[in-house]
């Protein structure tokens, strides 16, 4: 595969829904791809220790996250009979009920689309250095543990 430039990943606060749907949109006219698979992480409002959560603020050293997200996308591509990968990150604050992840890969099968965006997800809470501060209703925050 061709030494490729590391593609832009973040997006400043939350991934809006149109987004999603022009990235649907793009690939309607290649003929060669019979599925799409899309994985969409949304903030949940987690009750811990008896307070709510209705933000997490996202930061990351952004220029090795992109490097690392670069491998993970290029290791996918060589491990699955991929078309298309796209995958899109928040940074910033992000609150409860909005998309933070998106990743969305395309195939000629369901299969491989499918199984090469679960691969994603789990490579990129693995390896992706992005924090999240929970920021609970009464304002207090702390550091989100990734499970």
């Amino acid at each position: 595969m061709d030494k490729k430039k590391p593609k832009k990943v973040f997006v400043e606060g939350a991934i809006p829904p149109e987004k999603i749907a022009q990235s649907v949109a793009n690939h309607q006219s290649k003929t060669n791809i019979g599925a799409h698979s899309i994985f969409l992480g949304q903030v949940r409002a987690d009750e811990i220790d008896g307070k709510t959560v209705y933000a997490i603020e996202y930061t990351a050293y952004k220029d090795m996250a992109e490097q690392v997200f670069h491998e993970i996308r290029e290791s996918a591509f060589l491990k699955f009979d991929i078309t298309c990968a796209h995958i899109y990150h928040s940074l910033g604050k992000v609150n409860k009920g909005e998309l933070c992840l998106f990743v969305f890969t395309s195939s000629a099968r369901r299969k491989i689309a499918i199984k090469a965006t679960n691969y994603f997800v789990e490579e990129i809470k693995a390896k992706v250095p992005i924090f999240g501060k929970e920021i609970f209703e009464d304002e207090t925050h702390q550091w989100k543990v990734n499970k």
